[in-house]
């Protein structure tokens, strides 16, 4: 899976049996008082057939907004016939996990019960903590990239059952080994091209 992030990006050299997309489908930040959503404005090409998940990442500036309001803020940002999945992005501090808890309950709900629910983890989400395996995800991808200092930095196995179906990699930040038989999610820092994708498909391979 290519994450697409907010820019123009052309995958339609991509093989749709092998690669789906995961793109940036908006972003909802919150502060003091306000809440802002913005969709994606860039253009998105894929070939027919390819998996595509929809991506929707929070950004938290002050205090937690009603997640009734969050809920309906994603579930605009996302076009339902179009997706395969809804995957959700949040490093949510530990004082807002009770409140993310409660907007994935949420929005489970309102989802159609086709698509499927997944988020983002931090490695020590996975790794440490119990808080995941009550969460109604089918998929927490666990983040091996842009980790922070308390971030365990060689894992051969999750504690999480959520993670151990995929994992989070980027292509200016590879790892040095991943675990087999994962589904891998990879970030590229510019648009993508035709070679670097080539050179991605090469690389997982190896890993598998």
């Amino acid at each position: 899976m290519l994450w697409a992030w907010e820019r123009p990006e052309d995958l339609r050299f991509l093989d749709p049996h092998s690669t789906g997309v995961a793109y940036l489908a908006g972003t909802i930040t919150w502060g003091r008082d306000s809440m802002t959503l913005r969709r994606r404005l860039q253009p998105l090409r894929v070939s027919p057939g390819t998996r595509v998940v929809a991506v929707v990442r929070l950004e938290s500036r002050g205090d937690l907004p009603e997640t009734d309001l969050v809920t309906s803020a994603i579930i605009k940002s996302v076009a339902f016939p179009d997706v395969d999945a809804v995957q959700v992005d949040f490093d949510a501090r530990v004082s807002e996990r009770e409140w993310y808890s409660s907007l994935l309950r949420d929005l489970r709900e309102r989802l159609p019960v086709r698509v499927p629910l997944t988020m983002t983890a931090l490695v020590s989400w996975c790794q440490h903590e119990d808080w995941l395996e009550r969460l109604p995800v089918t998929d927490a991808i666990p983040m091996l990239f842009r980790m922070g200092v308390a971030e365990p930095r060689e894992v051969r196995e999750f504690r999480s059952g959520h993670c151990r179906a995929s994992v989070g990699i980027a292509t200016d930040e590879l790892p040095a080994a991943l675990p087999r038989g994962r589904r891998i999610f990879v970030f590229h820092p510019r648009p993508w091209d035709e070679d670097t994708y080539r050179a991605v498909v090469r690389m997982v391979a190896r890993w598998q």
